[in-house]
């Protein structure tokens, strides 16, 4: 019985007589190591993505709205439209009905045009918040501050933007203490928000917030419905959705069955909407991923067969000057698994490149993980091992008198 060693520099030494050939059998599994690694890592990003930028709530915060968060359902949308507004009033009723909260605040929006000088944006996210965000949002200030309680209260004309204003209208500038017309008013910028970028291709920089006594004075108190915003303070997650529900529902007078003219939003529903929507999507990828590693095995199984055809006089030259079925079988295996593996390396390369790629060009999202490229590794040596069986077993079954008289 010959030594692994032995074995694995047969198999090397084979695979080095036959460049080309060995070059086409780790192709296929090479392509399909690569397609499975790049889906991989694709969907590890898209999750890291979705949980760092779309529920970017904190792990104790909760939204409270008028229309749904996250649903797929319109008519749900279109219902929720007929609902009452969340108004003010409703703000400060959650706020001194919900000991468990620790801060409660307020958010509104509309598009509006911000312009500086000879310089214009268009579209433009006009948000209005109460000073408690502060402590709320998960995004901070990056450089100025936040508008105080005062300055809400006496509805200063004050304002922070984000870095997508900052380059189309303060370029070379530093836009703290100048003022901007936002609408049909003007505002000093006070503070810039820290840049988070696109999500899912949607700019999130392009915004002007002022106080919310601001906003509803500039948009009119009834046009459109609050966001109530609360941190719960710590272990009292429940608690403090069940309080503001119970305050909410008196105020709107439902009673009974009669279910919520209102929508609760957590990270965990933003979560749950977004695998909901991108399980079967991705599974139908890695359904054609693990194809296309399964169609390598393949063939690595049929090049392998004319191989043993091939080679039956080594094989013969093998067994006459000693060798067993068991070192024959043994080096045949062998180098299916060396061609495996080799195919799996340069595909799990392959498969991060395209990734890294994707990542630095595109803002599509790609994780690249270490437990992914051991995926890789252990499918190549499973594909090897599965794949190589058959060909190493009809190699090590040949007679030696009729393969030595093969040509």
């Amino acid at each position: 019985m010959l030594a692994l060693q032995d074995n694995l520099a047969q198999g090397l030494s084979a695979m080095r007589a036959h460049k080309l050939r060995a070059s086409l059998t780790m192709l296929g599994l090479t392509m399909g190591v690569a397609t499975l690694i790049t889906v991989m890592t694709i969907v590890q990003g898209a999750n890291l993505y979705v949980e760092n930028k779309i529920a970017n709530l904190g792990t104790n915060v909760f939204q409270i709205a008028r229309t749904p968060f996250a649903v797929t359902d319109f008519t749900v949308v279109i219902k929720a439209l007929k609902y009452r507004r969340i108004e003010l009033d409703d703000v400060r009723a959650v706020a001194a009905g919900c000991p468990a909260c620790l801060e409660v605040g307020a958010t509104a929006s509309a598009t509006v045009r911000a312009r500086y000088g000879d310089k214009e944006s268009q579209d433009v996210n006009f948000y209005g918040q109460t000073p408690e965000m502060v402590d709320i949002d998960t995004r901070a200030v990056d450089s100025g501050r936040y508008f105080s309680t005062v300055e809400s209260e006496h509805r200063a004309n004050v304002c922070l933007i984000g870095d997508t204003l900052v380059q189309r209208l303060f370029l070379g500038e530093d836009p703290i203490g100048k003022n901007i017309r936002v609408g049909n008013e003007e505002f000093q910028v006070i503070g810039i928000m820290e840049k988070v970028g696109s999500v899912l291709g949607q700019d999130q920089d392009n915004f002007v917030t002022v106080p919310l006594s601001v906003f509803l004075r500039t948009e009119g108190v009834h046009t459109s419905s609050l966001t109530i915003n609360a941190k719960a303070r710590d272990g009292l997650f429940e608690a403090a959705q069940d309080q503001a529900q119970l305050v909410l529902r008196a105020r709107h007078h439902l009673s009974g069955q009669m279910e919520n003219d209102f929508f609760i939003g957590t990270k965990e529903s933003y979560m749950a909407l977004w695998r909901s929507i991108s399980g079967a999507f991705f599974g139908v990828f890695i359904l054609v991923s693990t194809i296309s590693v399964v169609i390598g095995g393949i063939v690595i199984m049929n090049v392998m067969l004319v191989s043993v055809t091939l080679r039956k006089r080594e094989i013969g030259v093998r067994r006459a000057v000693g060798a067993t079925q068991g070192d024959i079988l043994g080096q045949f295996m062998l180098e299916s698994v060396i061609q495996c593996l080799s195919g799996g390396i340069l595909g799990i390369a392959l498969g991060f490149l395209v990734a890294l790629l994707l990542r630095t060009y595109s803002p599509f999202p790609a994780s690249v993980r270490t437990w992914v490229a051991l995926l890789g590794l252990v499918m190549s040596s499973i594909v090897g091992l599965f794949f190589g069986i058959y060909p190493a077993v009809r190699a090590a079954r040949l007679d030696p008198v009729v393969a030595l008289r093969s040509d």
